[in-house]
C-alpha cells in the first residue's frame, strides 16, 4: 500500500532532453499519464493521484523547461505541442506503455490531443480535457502572454504562497495544506534569494513563434476515442460555445461543467475525483 499512495521520482533522457516525472500506483496496473498546464509542474496532480494510485499507474511528467525537467536549450524550436507530443511518445516507448489514458490540464490537454492525433496515435485509449479545446479565447491568450514570460519574485515562501493564492483562484476550493504543496512543488530560488516559479519564463514563446499552435481542430477532428471535456462554469480560455463544439465534432465528447471553478479545476476535490474515476473506467 506505501507503494501506491507515495510517489517515486524519476528522469528519463526523452528527445535529447532530461525529463522528471512522478510516478504513482503498481507498474501492473492501468497506465494513466497526467499532463499538467503551460506555467505548472507534474505536482499538480498528486491529490487526484493520490486517490487513482489503487487502480492505476500513473505518470506526471514536468514538460521540458518545467520543474524538474531540463530547460530546452532552442526554446523557439522546442517549446511547442509537437515537441511536447514527441515527449511524450518517447515517455510512453521508454515506460512500455503499448495502451494509456491521457488526463490533461490546459497545455496538457492541448499536448494530449496533438499526440493522439500524431504520436500516440492509437495508443491513447481514454482522453480527459481539464478545461481545454481546440480553439482558445483570444483575451485569456493575451493575459497569459502577459504574465507567463515575466514572472514575479519574492522575498519569502509565504509571499509566494500568497500570490498562487490569488492567481490561481480560479482553480477552485483548495485545502490549505493543498495550497502550501502548490508553493513548495512550485518555487525555485533565484542567484539573488528570491522565490519565482518553477519554469523557463522563455516558454512563453510558444504563443509568439508558433502563434496557431492551440488551433486544434484539424487534429480533434481526427480523433475517436472516449473523450471529457470538463470546462471551468467560469472559465475565460475555454468558451461554452467551444466546448458544446467539442461534443458533436471528432471524439464527440463528453462535457462537464463544473461549478465554482474557472481555468482550470484543480481535479482535487471528491466530485471532480469522482468524475476522472468513473471516465477512466469506461
Amino acid at each position: 500500500m506505501e507503494r501506491e499512495m507515495t510517489p517515486s521520482s524519476h528522469y528519463l533522457r526523452c528527445s535529447g532532453r532530461e525529463i522528471h516525472f512522478v510516478e504513482w500506483g503498481s507498474p501492473d496496473a492501468p497506465p494513466v499519464i497526467m499532463w499538467h498546464g503551460l506555467a505548472r509542474t507534474g505536482r499538480d496532480f498528486d491529490p487526484l493521484a493520490a486517490e487513482l494510485a489503487d487502480s492505476y499507474r500513473i505518470i506526471c511528467p514536468d514538460t521540458v523547461g518545467r520543474g524538474y525537467s531540463q530547460w530546452s536549450p532552442d526554446p523557439d524550436k522546442e517549446y511547442c505541442l509537437a515537441f511536447y507530443a514527441g515527449l511524450a511518445r518517447e515517455l510512453a516507448d521508454q515506460l512500455g506503455l503499448e495502451k494509456l489514458r491521457w488526463v490533461g490540464t490546459s497545455m496538457g490537454g492541448a499536448t494530449g490531443m496533438v499526440a493522439a492525433a500524431t504520436t500516440l496515435r492509437g495508443r491513447i485509449s481514454h482522453l480527459l480535457l481539464n478545461d481545454i479545446g481546440p480553439a482558445l479565447a483570444a483575451p485569456a491568450v493575451e493575459r497569459i502572454k502577459a504574465y507567463a514570460g515575466n514572472p514575479p519574485a519574492f522575498g519569502s515562501m509565504g509571499e509566494f504562497e500568497t500570490f498562487l493564492r490569488t492567481v490561481y483562484q480560479p482553480y477552485g476550493w483548495q485545502s490549505d495544506a493543498q495550497w502550501r504543496s502548490m508553493a513548495e512543488t512550485s518555487a525555485r530560488r533565484l542567484p539573488d534569494g528570491r522565490i519565482t516559479p518553477h519554469y523557463d519564463p522563455a516558454m512563453v514563446r510558444q504563443f509568439f513563434v508558433h502563434p496557431r499552435d492551440y488551433d486544434l481542430w484539424d487534429a480533434y477532428d481526427t480523433l475517436d476515442m472516449p473523450t471529457l471535456v470538463m470546462r471551468g462554469a467560469d472559465s475565460d480560455l475555454l468558451l461554452q460555445d467551444t466546448a458544446e463544439e467539442m461534443t458533436r465534432r471528432g471524439p464527440r465528447a463528453e462535457l462537464a461543467v463544473i461549478p465554482g471553478c474557472g481555468h482550470a479545476p484543480a481535479l482535487n476535490v471528491p466530485a471532480q475525483i469522482a468524475l476522472v474515476r468513473r471516465f477512466l473506467a469506461v
